[in-house]
């Protein structure tokens, strides 16, 4: 039912030719519409319950995280092969795991830091999509400066007494578990003593209230934590070390990147195919912003490429990670009023205008675009550091 790749029809003669054939063989057999629909949309019960046995599927098949080493799961895929992960998955407009931050972001931190109990007893489920799990970092005045989060765990005996507020928890009030970074020493500096625990969300003491969003959906949750007590084995990492464990390098979807470039080219073909849009061609200020979108999209391909082949020869990539998250979020906002502009009335109610709501987020989500600024500023342009 799928088209091949618009990005690479041939797959004869490129490195991960076999594999890119092996994954669009496998997702011409088993994605239904209905699934890549539900991929679509935010999160509720019908849908989540939908992309869950997806997941399985994906999981069962070695195409969950293929990234991931064998033994956890995965198919130990280099960056080549994850790149024609993300083209084949992107051009079928097949959904990933239910858990994205959990196997990009968690999931390495595990397999960094964790025990072996730890990683037997939370990666198999995670990757499988048997336990939904969020990530607590936000507070209320602790957003992208994650040293300020004043979210507490006491020592008593063997648990952790855990104390505070956090928010924006992507899937927080659907999800199991929670990495949640904690303050454990509040007499260190601040991007010391902060500890990093995995906690089950059904504890005692923990309230999850949904966070309905201005598109109408609820993708988030605020966590209250009063006096909710967790085990000593749940900490993950070094007692006060957490900093170290947020920051972690280790992450094995490293084409992860190419997802953002690949989606927006995606949404600018689906909006030229519309035939509302293509009376609007005619006018040159039209014309003008299209171009000027698809030269964005043109130039982050090409960082993408870069940072691609930067991570092939072990180069640093500095802030190319900034750089492609500021392209994308204005790009993404651009496209979402270029839609309504160019459908007119036909743009105002569905999918479009959804976007255009949805599309604010895109300057906050995964760091804010004034923190990105500086760190492109800062390390990639040698600027003095922002007055403290």
């Amino acid at each position: 039912m799928t088209e091949p790749s618009p990005t690479v029809p041939d797959t004869g003669g490129e490195p991960a030719g076999a594999f890119r054939a092996e994954l669009r063989s496998w997702l011409d057999a088993e994605l239904t519409p209905e699934v890549v629909e539900a991929g679509r949309h935010g999160p509720d019960e019908e849908r989540l319950a939908l992309l869950r046995s997806w997941n399985r599927q994906l999981a069962d098949a070695g195409w969950a995280a293929p990234a991931w080493p064998v033994q956890h799961g995965g198919r130990g895929a280099g960056i080549d092969e994850q790149l024609a992960y993300f083209e084949e998955m992107s051009a079928t407009g097949a959904p990933g795991p239910v858990n994205v931050i959990g196997v990009a972001n968690i999931a390495p931190a595990i397999m960094a830091y964790g025990t072996e109990e730890q990683q037997g007893r939370f990666l198999r489920p995670m990757l499988r999509g048997d336990e939904v799990w969020s990530q607590g970092m936000s507070e209320p005045d602790a957003g992208s400066d994650l040293a300020s989060l004043r979210t507490r765990a006491v020592v008593d005996g063997d648990e952790f007494v855990l104390t505070g507020q956090k928010t924006w928890n992507s899937l927080g009030h659907f999800a199991d578990w929670c990495q949640l970074y904690v303050r454990t020493d509040p007499s260190a500096p601040k991007h010391k003593g902060i500890s990093c625990l995995l906690v089950d969300l059904a504890t005692p003491g923990i309230e999850r209230r949904p966070v309905r969003t201005a598109a109408g959906d609820e993708p988030f949750a605020e966590l209250f934590f009063t006096e909710a007590r967790v085990p000593a084995s749940s900490l993950l990492g070094p007692l006060h070390q957490g900093w170290k464990v947020a920051m972690t390098t280790l992450s094995f979807e490293r084409a992860g990147v190419a997802r953002l470039h690949l989606g927006l080219s995606k949404k600018l073909a689906r909006l030229l195919e519309d035939p509302a849009a293509a009376a609007a061609l005619a006018d040159p200020r039209i014309r003008d912003r299209v171009a000027r979108i698809y030269a964005d999209i043109a130039c982050m391909r090409w960082m993408t490429n870069r940072s691609l082949e930067q991570m092939r020869t072990d180069q640093p990539t500095g802030p190319s990670g900034s750089l492609a998250k500021l392209a994308w979020g204005r790009a993404e906002q651009r496209l979402a009023e270029l839609a309504v502009d160019m459908l007119g009335p036909a743009g105002t109610t569905g999918p479009w205008a959804y976007n255009l709501v949805s599309a604010r987020q895109f300057s906050i989500a995964g760091g804010t675009t004034e923190i990105n600024l500086n760190i492109v500023g800062e390390m990639g342009l040698g600027l003095p550091r922002e007055p403290r």
